[in-house]
């Protein structure tokens, strides 16, 4: 899935979901040390449990990140089903 994000400074996030494991995570723009360290913590995940931990985050006065930006991703994979 492609996932064009809203209110960070990365421009999208691409990820696969195989058997409700999250994998091959990737964010494009943003903080590059950040967004990588989210996506290798979050990989082989099950995806209630990304929501669960990273919905809400923000980042400074923003009211969202790009690890919220993930689990808004998710979530909206999960409506998809």
């Amino acid at each position: 899935m492609i996932y064009a994000t809203n209110g960070v400074c990365s421009r999208e996030i691409e990820f696969d979901v195989i058997d409700n494991k999250l994998t091959n995570v990737r964010f494009i723009g943003g903080c590059s040390g950040n967004t990588q360290g989210v996506a290798r913590l979050v990989e082989g995940m099950d995806i209630d449990e990304v929501i669960s931990r990273l919905n809400g985050i923000r980042c400074g006065f923003r009211p969202t990140s790009c690890p919220d930006q993930l689990a808004n991703a998710l979530k909206q994979y999960k409506a998809k089903l």
